[in-house]
């Protein structure tokens, strides 16, 4: 028998996601996820599907489906407080510009990108950074330096408005 915590931690991710897709915001979407794990544990016995993934989708789907038709008898108020939240639009802007960041600091050497690493991500002074790679402490700040520069010059849009 399936315990409730093993089928939470199996699929949830994935109903998540696809509850964010059909929704398009992140609550109504943990809202979904949530109604869905729900309802399967109650009626686990009628799995009308193949899997027991297709049948949270469907679940999830049903959920989703009927809370638009819910909303449809609502009347919508002005959003006072918009939510903070980047929407997926803006989140997938990050993800690219993350994928551009990265790909630029792989093309940097290998020292360069430790020494740019440790500076910036672990916060190291340079006369640490320096000892950990074997380097003088100006061709430590040097190879920050020039790191830098080089990902500034990769990574920003040559365009301007």
């Amino acid at each position: 028998m399936l315990k409730f915590l093993d089928l939470y931690e199996t699929y949830a991710t994935e109903v998540y996601r696809f509850a964010l897709w059909l929704a398009g915001d992140r609550y109504d979407a943990e809202d979904i996820t949530s109604e869905t794990f729900i309802r399967a544990w109650l009626h686990n016995s009628r799995i009308r599907t193949e899997t027991l993934k297709a049948y949270l989708f469907a679940i999830a789907r049903n959920v989703y489906l009927n809370q638009c038709r819910k909303r449809k008898q609502q009347v919508m108020l002005d959003d006072v407080y918009p939510d903070p939240a980047p929407g997926p639009e803006k989140m997938v802007e990050s993800q690219l510009e993350l994928l551009k960041v990265r790909t630029a600091l792989h093309s940097l050497q290998e020292s360069d990108r430790a020494a740019f690493i440790l500076r910036v991500q672990h916060e190291l002074p340079y006369a640490e950074i320096a000892r950990i790679l074997g380097l003088s402490l100006t061709a430590t700040k040097v190879k920050v330096h020039r790191a830098r520069k080089k990902l500034l010059l990769t990574c920003v849009d040559k365009e301007v408005p």
